[in-house]
């Protein structure tokens, strides 16, 4: 680790830390007058990050999760230095990531879902080299590197392939394995998992598992796939219109939402009604409710299902945790005050 003074309350170890963080920006606003918009421009100040408090600790695997505007990107660019708050105190890896950003970027690795580091007309090992020299890796961690993204990511099939002749999913497993070259105490992942087919997905999952569980890597990931988020972390911080609304472990989130399940039966007849629950959706003959196990025990829920003629199967499972969050971002949103974020 760089030398470098961490801030009076910061553990030695912190990998990243937000202390009353506030990020706003200015954002022009069109009016339907011409000459308005270009001599008298109108802006709104729209707050992205609000009075933020988080600590990131080593070896931790955290899952940022919330809806789009929420603030989740714009906190990764703060913690590599690519923004500064209007407000707060914010450490990585005990560095100023605005001040000393370039020691920060030695021990950070960073890989964006929709973009990438590869050479594009080039083959993937080209990439690799390159990096070797620019970031001036030494022989040692780059070869002990190297052999572990290729084992874990299963690089050689197209090592010798040309970036823009690789699958989505093989363009992801090489900027991981790229990322991994300089061997970083801390990795920062927006979205590595979009658009990925199911192995594909599978594999990059399992991938960033075995980097925390066996090598103690401290990883940040965002991703809009709930069930994604909670398999691989086991912590899960939410954020809603710029602010933290949880921060424990995924099954917390049932504990605030309440005991949600889910109801199915199969019958010929339309959907019945079925006393404390709430229909859903139905497919076919397949109709789908939702009902708090709270206040509806199953023995009382497959009593009154047994009154209902034409039955031909039940169903009962726990509902999806995307359903669940979906129901808490109601319960947490608020009306929009002028110049926050939609």
């Amino acid at each position: 680790m760089a030398n470098s003074v961490l801030s009076d309350t910061a553990a030695w170890d912190t990998a990243a830390e937000l202390r009353g963080v506030t990020k706003c920006f200015s954002q022009r606003q069109n009016t339907q007058n011409v000459l308005k918009n270009l001599f008298h421009p109108t802006y709104r100040t729209v707050t992205a990050l609000d009075q933020v408090d988080l600590c990131i600790r080593r070896g931790e695997f955290v899952a940022y999760a919330g809806p789009n505007g929420a603030g989740k990107s714009t906190t990764f660019k703060l913690l590599c230095g690519m923004l500064s708050p209007n407000r707060g105190t914010l450490r990585t890896l005990g560095l100023d990531p605005v001040r000393q950003r370039i020691a920060l970027m030695k021990q950070l690795g960073i890989l964006f879902g929709n973009r990438s580091e590869l050479w594009w007309d080039h083959p993937v090992c080209t990439s690799f080299e390159w990096k070797k020299q620019v970031w001036d890796i030494p022989e040692e961690v780059y070869q002990r590197q190297l052999h572990l993204a290729c084992e874990m990511l299963d690089l050689k099939p197209f090592w010798n392939t040309f970036a823009r002749e690789l699958s989505l999913g093989q363009r992801m497993r090489a900027d991981l394995g790229l990322l991994l070259l300089h061997d970083p105490a801390l990795i920062l992942l927006d979205e590595p998992t979009l658009g990925l087919d199911v192995l594909a997905k599978r594999q990059m999952i399992d991938t960033l598992k075995t980097l925390n569980r066996d090598f103690g890597a401290t990883i940040l990931v965002t991703s809009h796939d709930l069930d994604d988020l909670t398999e691989m972390a086991q912590r899960l911080v939410m954020l809603a219109q710029g602010s933290i609304v949880f921060d424990g472990a995924p099954d917390g989130l049932r504990a605030i939402a309440g005991d949600s399940r889910t109801l199915t039966l199969t019958c010929a007849d339309p959907a019945p009604q079925v006393p404390g629950a709430t229909l859903s959706h139905s497919e076919g003959e397949r109709h789908t409710y939702l009902f708090d196990h709270q206040a509806l025990s199953t023995s009382n829920l497959l009593q009154a299902i047994g009154q209902l003629p034409q039955v031909t199967d039940v169903e009962l499972g726990r509902a999806p945790i995307e359903q669940v969050i979906a129901g808490l971002y109601q319960k947490w949103k608020q009306p929009a005050a002028p110049g926050d974020p939609k």
